[in-house]
């Protein structure tokens, strides 16, 4: 069992350390969201995995007409929707259907991108390693925690961070795409309320 004072790995490495399909996928899903390296794949393969050997142990018990399997059932869903990574009228076959992306779209580091409180998801896990950012009011320094439904409108730059402030070089720059679509928007509108002045 080893030693709890000890930190212990909790991903398994590959059985075949080489293989080009392989490899070259999570070359792209490490570019995808960011992450600092493959260990972090392999940790969501590992949740994946324990989560995919539960739903197939309780399909065969429930085979069985076991009587706390259904009950199991629906505790794993409501846990599993609990950090959306399912929907509550979710089944067992959803469960196993589950992907290490959609554990990886739950991440901090991706939700903060995806919430536009980053230019890249690279900087996004920039901003909550140097603790720029706050859930539920509280600042957190992890980007692979995984979110939970109620805690993603929370998110948030932590208020006393220097990104917080408006003028900050960040936010300006967060906002100057959509200042741009902004006035492309307004100067097509008066181009063609010009076109139709001179008709």
């Amino acid at each position: 069992m080893g030693d709890p004072k000890f930190h212990h790995k909790k991903y398994s490495t590959p059985r075949h350390p080489w293989e080009k399909e392989r490899i070259d996928e999570e070359n792209k899903i490490v570019v995808k969201y960011g992450l600092k390296n493959k260990k972090e794949i392999w940790r969501s393969e590992a949740l994946l995995s324990s989560i995919r050997s539960q739903a197939r142990d309780l399909r065969a018990r429930l085979r069985t007409n076991d009587v706390n399997a259904q009950k199991q059932l629906e505790r794993m869903i409501k846990r599993l929707n609990r950090y959306k990574l399912l929907s509550e009228n979710a089944t067992l076959d959803d469960v196993l259907s589950l992907t290490v992306e959609n554990i990886l779209d739950r991440r901090l580091q991706t939700i903060v991108f995806r919430k536009n409180l980053a230019i890249s998801v690279r900087q996004a896990r920039q901003l909550i390693t140097h603790g720029h950012i706050s859930v539920a009011g509280r600042r957190v320094t992890v980007p692979g925690m995984l979110v939970e439904a109620k805690d993603e409108d929370t998110i948030a730059y932590e208020e006393n961070s220097p990104v917080a402030n408006e003028l900050h070089p960040i936010r300006q720059a967060l906002l100057a795409p959509a200042q741009r679509s902004a006035e492309m928007k307004e100067g097509q509108g008066e181009a063609s309320e010009e076109g139709e002045t001179d008709e």
